[in-house]
């Protein structure tokens, strides 16, 4: 029993002895892998560093890590190389790049470096090869590309949910587009117009339906802009007019080609071009939009100088195998009033407005019923001046506008909106029927992403505090234009549709509504704070009513303003601070271009040019 009793204590002898050679074996593994690791990295145990999921790699070491047994040395993610961070971080989606970026200042600087957001955009794109231009080139590109999306809600239908049109793997990004008849064209920042067509597909069930912009062809490259039948129905939309950039053949005698700017007309039905117009080399356009009929089409090109240019195409006669030229004149906008600048226009059926760069409003109508549902009279309408253009009286600087049939939206650099024309159905949203003459504050909206204004509707594309997008609309409810409220409303209500988080600009067809979604980090509406007159119980001026402002809030606010003025060092910061600060007052249009021009005219004068050269004593 005793050697029994031994050979039981020898056995469980052995037993330890065989476990600690065991746990001695691994401990000698994980030592060879920890050297290899400290050879291949470069480590050394006099580092000290944290736990990757426990602590920031900027904060230190774990607290008690070095306490804690049988978990080793704490290795620090700052050790590695950044380019393997880098490499390893690029494999993440987008959404959690940006959401590790914001964790501590280290993962902030390797999230936002052009390293990894050149991986990213190359993962996203694979055919993308220059990455645009920019400050942050990689990254803008790497987003456009994750954000770009079309969407569409049809109004008809026991479907009514969003969906998702094609997506074409060579776009980058989505600038624009509009919706025609029977397709969709959207253009890129690369300059290449793409053609989304409808077509019958079979469906998961086996059956065939007709798809909203499930195909995609490349229709041209080169393309600035794009334009087609101004008015809401697409059913009007038959051609397509295409600004774009052709290389065109030298002059005789001269080798090389020079790059021109041309017009070229395409079908929308099967995208086949059947006219095209060339301008002068040294003419350079950037906009295109049409206005008047089919057998009296004009259309306004805005060269890169701000200057407007108008020719005359009939439509009927496009598709006649013949060639013919047309005459291109100045518009009378720009022959008027040639020291405005401008920057943007909008059009439809009867109607053109244009945005100066320095924020004006000007105004052409050419039917008399459009004028009095804009105006209210008839009073200052010419009917055989047509052109002349009329200037709009606002209490800010606008940055962008929408143009509906007969009626119309501003918004100014103070995120106000301002509604004007016709209000038989309340599409201007002030609560009422009641017809504007005048631009008209909308109070409860500020700050709009884009807005759109149709026949007899409106629509608005607002965010919220938590970067949730919502869609407001108010008007005609008729044909299902306003989901949720079939009857329609005279005030801006929240219709029952799923905003895309990154969507950007809309539109609204008889059939469907449209949501493009595509974030440019560097192009976007940047809303000014109102001045403390404004804010703190100056009563808004009645625009066009004669009314002033109340003389103690209107003191304040030239005290504020004279404050400003004074803190800029030189005499040029003082000039361009008045300028701005003209641009805040609520004057008229034209009172505003005489302080802008007379100004610019001090300011030439005090740097010596042109005539009237400053004395000593000036």
């Amino acid at each position: 029993m005793v050697w029994e009793r031994q050979q039981g204590r020898g056995g469980q002898g052995a037993w330890r002895n065989e476990g600690r050679s065991r746990e001695g074996a691994v401990r000698m593994v994980r030592r060879s892998q920890r050297r290899k690791l400290q050879k291949f990295t470069g480590l050394c145990r006099r580092e000290e560093g944290l736990r990757v999921k426990r602590s920031c790699p900027s904060c230190g070491p774990e607290p008690g890590g070095e306490e804690k047994k049988g978990r080793g040395n704490p290795i620090s993610v700052q050790v590695f190389p950044p380019e393997l961070v880098e490499h390893i971080i690029s494999f993440l989606p987008v959404r959690d790049v940006v959401a590790l970026g914001q964790t501590c200042h280290y993962f902030h600087e390797v999230c936002d470096a052009e390293g990894v957001w050149r991986r990213i955009c190359r993962r996203l794109s694979p055919r993308l090869r220059e990455q645009g231009s920019g400050v942050r080139p990689w990254k803008r590109a790497a987003i456009l590309n994750y954000t770009k999306g079309l969407y569409f809600q049809a109004f008809g239908g026991r479907r009514r949910c969003l969906s998702k049109s094609v997506a074409p793997l060579l776009a980058h990004g989505y600038r624009r587009f509009l919706p025609t008849k029977d397709h969709v064209f959207i253009l890129d920042y690369a300059g290449t117009l793409f053609f989304l067509k409808n077509a019958l597909v079979s469906s998961t069930l086996g059956q065939i339906q007709w798809k909203r912009a499930c195909r995609y062809v490349v229709l041209c490259r080169g393309a600035k802009d794009f334009a087609s039948d101004p008015r809401c129905d697409t059913v009007y939309r038959k051609y397509l007019y295409v600004l774009a950039t052709r290389e065109q053949p030298g002059v005789v005698g001269t080798t090389g080609s020079r790059a021109c700017d041309c017009v070229e007309v395409y079908l929308q039905s099967s995208g086949q071009r059947v006219f095209k117009m060339t301008f002068h080399h040294s003419m350079s356009f950037k906009q295109i939009v049409l206005v008047g009929q089919e057998t009296q089409r004009a259309l306004l090109l805005l060269t890169e100088e701000g200057k407007i240019y108008s020719l005359v195409v009939n439509e009927t006669q496009l598709d006649q195998p013949r060639s013919y030229t047309v005459q291109l004149a100045l518009r009378k906008v720009s022959r008027c009033l040639p020291h405005l600048r401008v920057a943007c226009m909008a059009s439809n059926q009867s109607s053109t407005l244009y945005i100066t760069d320095q924020g004006g409003v000007y105004f052409e109508v050419h039917t008399p019923g459009v004028y009095r549902d804009l105006f209210g009279t008839l009073q200052a309408f010419d009917p055989l001046d047509q052109q002349m253009p009329l200037a709009l009286s606002l209490p800010a600087k606008i940055l962008f506008c929408a143009l509906g049939y007969n009626h119309l939206g501003l918004v100014d650099e103070f995120g106000r909106i301002f509604m004007q024309g016709n209000n038989r159905y309340g599409q201007l949203g002030t609560g009422d029927k009641m017809d504007r003459g005048e631009p008209t504050q909308v109070h409860y909206l500020q700050r709009p992403i884009t807005l759109w204004c149709g026949l007899n509707h409106s629509l608005v594309l607002s965010q919220g505090s938590d970067f949730s997008k919502e869609l407001l609309g108010c008007g005609c409810g008729a044909g299902g234009r306003l989901p949720g409220w079939p009857k329609g409303s005279a005030s801006f209500v929240k219709l029952h549709v799923k905003v895309p988080l990154c969507a950007c600009s809309l539109c609204s067809t008889r059939e469907c509504l449209y949501m493009l979604s595509s974030h440019d980090i560097e192009h976007h509406p940047t809303y000014r704070d109102l001045p403390a007159s404004r804010v703190v119980g100056t009563p808004e001026p009645s625009l066009g009513a004669g009314a002033s402002q109340d003389a103690g809030g209107a003191a304040q606010a030239c005290e504020e303003y004279l404050s400003q003025i004074h803190s800029c060092p030189t005499l040029q910061d003082r000039m361009e601070k008045m300028k701005e600060i003209v641009g805040w007052m609520p004057l008229m249009a034209a009172q505003k271009d005489f302080f802008w021009e007379a100004l610019d005219m001090l300011q030439r004068a005090a740097a010596g040019v042109g005539p009237g050269l400053p004395t000593p004593e000036s």
